[in-house]
């Protein structure tokens, strides 16, 4: 490799570690700051209104579909297509009584590092898988296992995406390829099939059965 090659590898290794801590650095500050079981918005004049807050961290691989889950989790306006996430991504819906913090952080290798990192400041996790893609579906079961090793109690839905892709895996052949039958029997986990995409939201698949469930669970907490 000569000196100009390597220069080039050198300066996009860099920016990759640059644009990763700057997210991180972020998010670290949104956590922490944001730490507490109350939060009080903003109100009008004579508008009484108290939410209890609460986060929810999604993950999965580059690519399972995460920011899509977030964008019919919060909205139901079409969405156009979106690189992967790079660092972090991040809504607010209020619903309940609830103001749920769903934050996504990039599933690129350079930052499956820092996932465990944000664990306890979480209420639930929630776990993306492409249901299509075969090949990497022994490092999603990977990753996930490393997580669940971090907290052994911490309630976890897995999504089961993309089902309305062509050879997506059914959630039983998922169970069998997470090997979700050696999770601890103290962890509350559920496995849903879905389809992050606006035409789904009326079907079986629809996002709208994550955020009834994650509502469910965020009231029993």
């Amino acid at each position: 490799m000569g000196p100009a090659a390597a220069l080039g590898h050198l300066s996009l290794a860099l920016g990759a570690a640059v644009a990763a801590l700057g997210s991180l650095l972020f998010i670290a500050w949104r956590t922490y700051c944001s730490d507490g079981a109350r939060w009080e918005p903003l109100l009008a004049a004579g508008q009484e209104l108290d939410l209890c807050m609460r986060q929810v961290l999604v993950l999965g691989l580059d690519g399972a579909g995460k920011s899509s889950v977030l964008h019919y989790i919060s909205s139901e306006a079409p969405k156009d297509r979106t690189a992967p996430t790079q660092g972090f991504n991040s809504v607010q819906v209020c619903a309940e009584g609830f103001q749920i913090d769903l934050l996504e952080l990039g599933g690129s290798q350079n930052l499956r590092f820092y996932w465990n990192q944000y664990l306890r400041h979480s209420h639930v996790l929630v776990f993306v898988v492409d249901s299509a893609d075969g090949p990497r579906l022994p490092t999603a079961r990977q990753e996930l296992h490393c997580l669940l090793a971090e907290d052994l109690q911490l309630p976890l839905i897995i999504l089961a995406n993309k089902q309305d892709k062509s050879g997506a895996l059914s959630v039983v052949e998922l169970h069998q390829e997470l090997a979700l039958d050696t999770l601890n029997s103290q962890r509350e986990f559920f496995l849903l099939p879905t389809s992050a995409t606006q035409a789904a939201l009326a079907t079986a698949t629809s996002i709208r059965h994550v955020k009834s469930l994650l509502l469910e669970l965020l009231a029993r907490l």
